[in-house]
């Protein structure tokens, strides 16, 4: 069976004309008479009853109307899908990412991509730290992560798409809240609110990085999962915390943010990818995300 015949049957079942499905299908009357013919001698049954003034479909054919109709209308969305998998535009990519840290520049990534591609599905997969986000986008679990700067895994590739710095998170009513900046060794005697040990938190190796550079250990007396829960347990005045400029926007009663005295320091959020993933969908997202996330100039 041919679907050539199908489309004939289809145009002919729905114009109940010969000469209007003839027309549709940009062929002669009768050729197209011969492709039903050749068709009812193939299912052995009679498709319509015809005369010189009128076409009608039997029960045969009223029967075959809508199986063929849903084999065309299948393989029209075979040949779309296909087109659109070849222009990278149809697909599934697996993106990891951290809360608050995203709040930002995931919404303006995935907002551009379904824009721009909407035969693409974005697979959101939350409370991936960055280093943790890094492994599954190295082992293949995961397409795109939104890292921190340094990558050294090899054959993973990335491009840095914002800057942001280590600011200190204070309660509203603790004594150096009313300093413009802190000095972080004014810091060394305070309990601190932090990411777990060992979960593959940039954010938490920073902070521990920042103080350690300044002579102390942070102690470390309670532990939450986001950002958003290590903030509501400063502002109830559990401790403080060293956290980056991209979760500013939280903003809680009884909290404040204050800059971190001396040189700024600084960390570079990237999207990390496999170098050799070969998703037309992930090539598709990643050029999406050149204009949506451009690398911030210096």
């Amino acid at each position: 069976m041919e679907l050539r015949h199908l489309a004939a049957f289809l145009a002919v079942a729905e114009e109940l004309h010969f000469g209007r499905a003839a027309k549709r299908l940009r062929m002669a009357q009768p050729p197209l008479s011969q492709q039903i013919r050749r068709l009812e001698k193939e299912l052995g049954v009679q498709l319509f009853e015809r005369n010189t003034r009128s076409v009608r479909l039997t029960s045969a054919g009223e029967s075959f109307l809508q199986p063929v109709r849903t084999v065309l209308d299948d393989l029209d969305t075979a040949v779309r899908a296909a087109r659109a998998a070849g222009q990278g535009a149809y697909g599934r990519v697996r993106i990891g990412f951290a809360g608050a840290s995203s709040h930002e520049t995931l919404p303006l990534l995935t907002r551009a991509v379904r824009a721009a591609h909407p035969g693409i599905e974005l697979v959101m997969t939350g409370q991936t730290y960055a280093d943790v986000a890094l492994a599954r986008v190295a082992d293949g679990s995961l397409d795109l992560g939104f890292v921190r700067l340094p990558v050294t895994r090899p054959g993973v590739s990335c491009r840095v798409i914002d800057e942001e710095e280590l600011v200190c998170a204070l309660p509203l009513d603790h004594p150096l809240a009313g300093r413009s900046e802190i000095p972080l060794d004014a810091l060394a005697g305070e309990p601190f609110v932090a990411f777990p040990a060992n979960t593959g938190s940039t954010v938490r190796d920073a902070m521990t990085e920042a103080c350690e550079a300044a002579g102390f250990t942070p102690r470390v007396v309670q532990e939450a999962p986001d950002s958003y829960t290590i903030l509501a347990l400063v502002a109830a005045g559990v401790g403080v915390t060293l956290t980056v400029t991209s979760v500013q926007h939280i903003q809680l009663s009884g909290l404040v943010y204050r800059p971190l005295a001396g040189p700024p320091i600084r960390r570079q959020p990237a999207l990390a990818w496999r170098t050799d993933n070969p998703s037309a969908a992930l090539r598709a997202v990643l050029a999406v995300a050149e204009r949506a996330l451009p690398t911030p100039v210096r």
